[in-house]
């Protein structure tokens, strides 16, 4: 909401469109005074700036392959302190992802020329007597 007040605030004042999202001004006036200087952050988002910078560094320093775990175990063995949930957090916030090896598994190959069957079912998975429905699974099937 603070980026949508910074958007439009040129064409409205600060105040006005800040009453109509019910934001306090204190709230408002504390974010741009982060904005402007980043040491009055909170503690978390000052140690999520240094160890974002951190994880990109180990990141791109092994070829942007390292994954999580990796990065979190080479970061422990260089001294520096984060907890596994922290480092797989800040890398889904930067976009940074690892490989994955392996091919990926596909299943089906479904034929366009086929119609597909008819929904017997209807999505009422309550039969009325036993053994009268038969609701199969194959999200996947080893091959």
């Amino acid at each position: 909401m603070i980026a949508f007040i910074d958007d439009h605030r040129a064409a409205y004042r600060i105040e006005p469109i800040r009453k109509v999202l019910r934001i306090a001004p204190s709230t408002y006036h504390a974010h741009a005074a982060v904005r402007v200087d980043p040491a009055k952050g909170s503690a978390r988002s000052r140690r999520d700036a240094d160890l974002c910078a951190e994880i990109r560094r180990v990141h791109e320093a092994n070829f942007g392959v390292y994954g999580v775990r990796k990065v979190w175990r080479q970061l422990r063995r260089e001294g520096i302190p984060a907890a596994r949930c922290t480092v797989a957090r800040l890398m889904r916030q930067m976009g940074l992802q690892g490989v994955v090896r392996g091919r990926s598994t596909c299943t089906t190959a479904p034929d366009k020329a086929t119609p597909c069957p008819a929904d017997k079912v209807n999505l009422q998975f309550q039969a009325p007597r036993p053994n009268q429905l038969w609701v199969p699974d194959f999200t996947y099937v080893a091959i």
